[in-house]
């Protein structure tokens, strides 16, 4: 039986990708896979058994993946699989950005008296006039599955939409529509709001900090919800008690942003939808099996993709590391190279072989050979 250890709960629909030879549980000391969502994995034992670990999510900050990689462990991840669930909550923000919903809801709320009601909401509703959306400017950072979706919907609610995407390529952006690009600079200046769908790394950190909030247009709205550590926090309060930015609406609440006037924290919904989460389970189960079953590696964020069409009984899956030819490593270790797909990604590297053979040689003679992680033989 190949087990499969659950780190969160998972939708049931994974359930139904795993063939009937597979063992789901939550309890297991040599898992050959391993799913979650936002367990953190940093400080967590990865047993040898381990093949692929499968983030149920497009982020992967919660998992050691030069770790991974190090010992040959292919990780997933499910780019899209919750795309329009984002989607759907950020068009959600702009109009909260554009009208002040959250504290004239609050407002109304603490209303009193059955007969004065009616008086109270004409004479207070003036403290809450907010702006429309129609004909702003919306500066999308990153138009990949989530910004792009972003994009047509605002394009449709009659939104100029500008984008900043150093990936985006012609084919992409006839896709998306009438998307004007620009640089990052320039999108800080042009944009009435600012929604952020860039991955955290080295260069995004703190990409919204005090110098590009100094160039922005006064009363700007800033939406993040794709990863807390790109808006410097302290920046950004400062930015919102000053006027200069109105609205600042967050998905990743945390101590500095709570309790500010202008700014709105939701606790980590972008993706907390059934049809979210049943999307990400299928995608991530259906990854995890292919590779397991078949060698195939698809939406992997430590390892090359790669996908060949099986055309022996056997098939040798390799994972190297500084290896620029693994099909002359390989075959100076006596494996019969003639049918072989191979792929490299930075210092990764990834390479299948298909055999007819019977023979019954095992993975465990590749243990000792420089620059060879991890390797084995599917039947």
């Amino acid at each position: 039986m190949t087990k499969i250890l659950k780190l969160n709960k998972i939708s049931k629909v994974a359930d139904k990708e795993f063939p009937s030879s597979y063992t789901l549980t939550e309890e297991c000391d040599a898992p050959e896979g391993i799913i979650l969502r936002s367990f953190k994995m940093h400080d967590y034992p990865l047993p040898e058994s381990l093949l692929c670990v499968a983030r149920a999510g497009a982020g992967v900050n919660n998992i050691p993946l030069d770790k991974c990689a190090d010992k040959g462990i292919v990780v997933f991840n499910t780019p899209g699989a919750n795309s329009n669930a984002v989607k759907e909550l950020v068009t959600c923000m702009l109009f909260m950005c554009g009208r002040r919903l959250y504290p004239a809801m609050n407002w109304a709320q603490g209303l009193k008296g059955t007969e004065d009601i009616a008086k109270q909401v004409e004479d207070g509703k003036k403290a809450f006039i907010g702006g429309e959306v129609l004909g702003k400017t919306l500066g999308i950072a990153g138009l990949g599955a989530i910004g792009s979706k972003l994009a047509v919907t605002a394009l449709a609610l009659g939104m100029k939409v500008i984008g900043y995407d150093p990936g985006m390529t012609p084919e992409r952006l006839k896709a998306i529509g009438d998307v004007t690009m620009v640089s990052l600079e320039e999108m800080f200046k042009q944009a009435d709001f600012i929604s952020l769908h860039v991955p955290y790394n080295d260069s995004t950190k703190n990409m919204i900090n005090e110098k590009a909030i100094a160039t922005m247009k006064d009363g700007v709205n800033i939406i993040n919800c794709a990863r807390g550590e790109l808006v410097d926090n302290g920046a950004i309060v400062a930015a919102v008690k000053s006027g200069k930015v109105n609205r600042y609406i967050t998905d990743f609440p945390c101590e500095e942003v709570l309790g500010v006037d202008g700014i709105i924290a939701t606790p980590h919904l972008g993706a907390s939808t059934p049809e979210a989460e049943d999307n990400c389970a299928y995608m991530a189960a259906k990854q995890m099996v292919d590779f397991i079953e078949n060698g195939n590696i698809v939406n992997s964020v430590n390892y090359p993709a790669l996908k060949k069409e099986r055309t022996g009984n056997r098939r040798l899956c390799v994972c190297t590391k500084d290896v620029d030819d693994i099909k002359a490593l390989l075959k100076k270790e006596g494996v019969n190279v003639d049918d072989m797909a191979e792929a490299h990604r930075g210092a990764y590297g990834y390479a299948v072989v298909d055999t007819h053979c019977n023979c019954d040689c095992k993975a465990d003679k590749f243990v000792n050979v420089k620059g060879i992680l991890k390797a084995r033989f599917i039947g």
